[in-house]
């Protein structure tokens, strides 16, 4: 046997091992929908939730994104936006909102203080001014259905956590934008495997900033976002923060109760993940490199090596080649996407590999990031490990 069938050995056995860690996440993550909304009669009294919402240019979105969150089921809540810096109108249609709607409050920040991103400071901004006993920090594009807040503190209080994270329903546009999509997904599962979280003797941990709901007394104890304040992963870090001080976490599929347009194109995907893609592998190139290299390997390299093979080894190629749609087909369902979808997926495995690629190398040549208008050095990116 040649080399090329002992590397389709270890592929197929990484791809086994994959297709039973996805069974995992599909068996013991659960779902909002299936926890109930408190009845209006119950004897509980249930907590105040500040809503802490930063916002920096988002007058395309913020609006309908915002009338959403007021218009919340839930009755104990307090409504702070942190208008961070806005070039747009942003502040103003903030300003005409807060007349209309007496539980919203909106902060505009002027200037970013040394030491901290920008949406890091701004959550953290709010959540100094915050007056509820749970914290919702979620972002200025996410649409919220009514009961969504209901549901998650009635999971929250039910199972005693400290932290509850829910992914949303990321609409994306086209072939190509779905296909990056779920090869994102798929990797995000990889890396912070979700259905270990609510273990307590587990060491993972996840965040998502679309919609992170924090009981205040963990957030302060946890050493709040002061600790990760140049992180540009900073939802996924605030869970990492979390989870290092035993605060319990949990993490629910959430896509009929919140949605969001990450981002309406592929280059902006492409640009907007540049920002935190080096910042995943801890700015350690070393990393990159064989991070990217077994990503190569076991999404991209079977397209090419079912060519390069024959006899029994390509027909393993082939049986590879079906597992990688398998699996990007589940993660469609996931997504409430067309499994069709997944016969993009090389494309958007490509992407994910080209994606860390591009970012580290920018980020050496520029020795940072420029995000929003800001430059970030590496030295202080760098330094805020944890």
């Amino acid at each position: 046997m040649d080399a090329l069938f002992y590397l389709a050995v270890l592929i197929f056995i990484f791809k086994m091992l994959s297709g039973l860690e996805g069974l995992l996440v599909m068996r013991n993550v659960g779902w909002l929908k299936d926890t109930p909304t408190p009845s209006k009669g119950c004897c509980v009294s249930l907590p105040k939730v500040s809503i802490i919402i930063p916002a920096m240019n988002e007058a395309e979105n913020i609006e309908k994104a915002l009338t959403s969150v007021l218009s919340l089921a839930y009755a104990h809540t307090q409504v702070l936006v942190i208008n961070d810096r806005s070039t747009d109108s942003t502040g103003e249609i903030l300003n005409q909102m807060a007349l209309r709607y007496p539980q919203l409050t909106v902060f505009h920040v002027k200037a970013l203080p040394d030491g901290w991103l920008g949406k890091n400071h701004a959550l953290h901004f709010g959540a100094q001014q915050a007056k509820g006993e749970y914290l919702l920090f979620t972002d200025a594009d996410v649409i919220q259905e009514s009961t969504a807040l209901d549901r998650a503190i009635a999971y929250m209080l039910e199972n005693n956590l400290d932290h509850l994270t829910i992914s949303p329903n990321i609409l994306c546009r086209g072939i190509l934008l779905n296909s990056l999509m779920m090869a994102f997904m798929i990797n995000f599962s990889r890396f912070v495997k979700p259905w270990k979280v609510k273990d307590p003797k587990s060491k993972h941990h996840i965040g998502i900033g679309a919609f992170n709901l924090i009981r205040t007394k963990a957030y302060w104890d946890c050493g709040t976002l002061e600790k990760i304040a140049m992180r540009p992963d900073d939802d996924l870090k605030l869970g990492k923060l979390l989870k290092q001080q035993g605060f319990r976490q949990g993490y629910l599929f959430g896509k009929e109760f919140l949605s969001v347009e990450w981002y309406p194109s592929v280059k902006e995907m492409i640009n907007g993940l540049m920002k935190n893609s080096f910042a995943v592998f801890e700015y350690r190139v070393l990393l990159v490199i064989v991070g990217l290299l077994a990503l190569f390997i076991v999404d991209i390299w079977p397209f090419i090596a079912v060519f390069l093979s024959g006899g029994w080894t390509q027909w393993l190629y082939v049986i590879i080649i079906f597992m990688i749609y398998l699996e990007n087909g589940c993660a469609a369902f996931l997504i409430d996407k067309t499994p069709l979808y997944a016969l993009a997926s090389p494309v958007g495995s490509l992407l994910m590999v080209y994606i860390p690629f591009r970012a580290t190398l920018l980020t050496l040549i520029h020795q940072g990031i420029s995000w929003r208008g800001t430059h970030y050095p590496l030295e202080k990116l760098k330094s805020n490990r944890i």
